[in-house]
């Protein structure tokens, strides 16, 4: 079965929290990542991770996604390959096409789906690291292809509104902190390839 076009994964669900607002640890969430990427590497019999940084850089809330994407790719990291940045965002309009050809690009990596999301109001500031395919635009009534063996999700705003002009409204200094908090977490994540050989 196609990644890109399955609804429902058949591994178990995993969901876990990392609150960025006071003392982030990167390094929680680059080991918990770091741990569901060896699994997953293994399951799915991968040899390398792409990270599927999905957004617009024309909406400030929808803007996480096409930042960690910019920071990821400006590092140069050796272990990872980067789809999605600022300059070439992924979003509604070209999702379909970007999945094409990180298929026929990049059969042997696993993919990390990461992207802006809408929550419950106490979750606001957080990040989410999952197992499974992650739906983007949900939040807001897209109805785009689920995408990525494993995802991470900042959550930018909460309640119930599902209307799209409500990205625009949310600031970009907390987009910013949490694009870097989770930047940082994978930075870390290559670290721990280069020293344990993981890849």
């Amino acid at each position: 079965m196609e990644l890109w076009k399955q609804k429902a994964p058949a591994v178990r669900r995993e969901l876990y929290y990392y609150d960025t607002s006071d003392g982030f640890e990167a390094a929680r969430l680059a080991a918990r990542l770091y741990s569901m990427l060896k699994e997953e590497l293994q399951r799915a019999q991968k040899e390398k991770v792409l990270f599927l940084c999905i957004g617009t850089d024309r909406s400030t809330g929808d803007s996480l996604g096409p930042l960690i994407g910019h920071q990821l790719y400006r590092k140069g990291l050796r272990h990872i390959t980067v789809v999605g940045t600022l300059e070439y965002p992924v979003h509604a309009m070209n999702l379909e096409d970007t999945l094409y050809l990180v298929r026929e690009r990049y059969p042997d990596h696993l993919v990390v789906a990461v992207d802006a999301s809408v929550g419950k109001t106490c979750h606001v500031g957080c990040v989410t690291l999952g197992r499974g395919a992650l739906r983007p635009g949900l939040g807001v009534s897209k109805n785009l292809q689920a995408v990525g063996d494993l995802f991470i999700t900042g959550v930018v705003s909460g309640g119930s509104s599902r209307d799209p002009m409500m990205l625009q409204s949310i600031r970009l200094g907390m987009v910013m902190h949490m694009a870097e908090c989770i930047s940082d977490s994978i930075c870390l994540v290559e670290k721990l390839w280069e020293s344990l050989t993981l890849v």
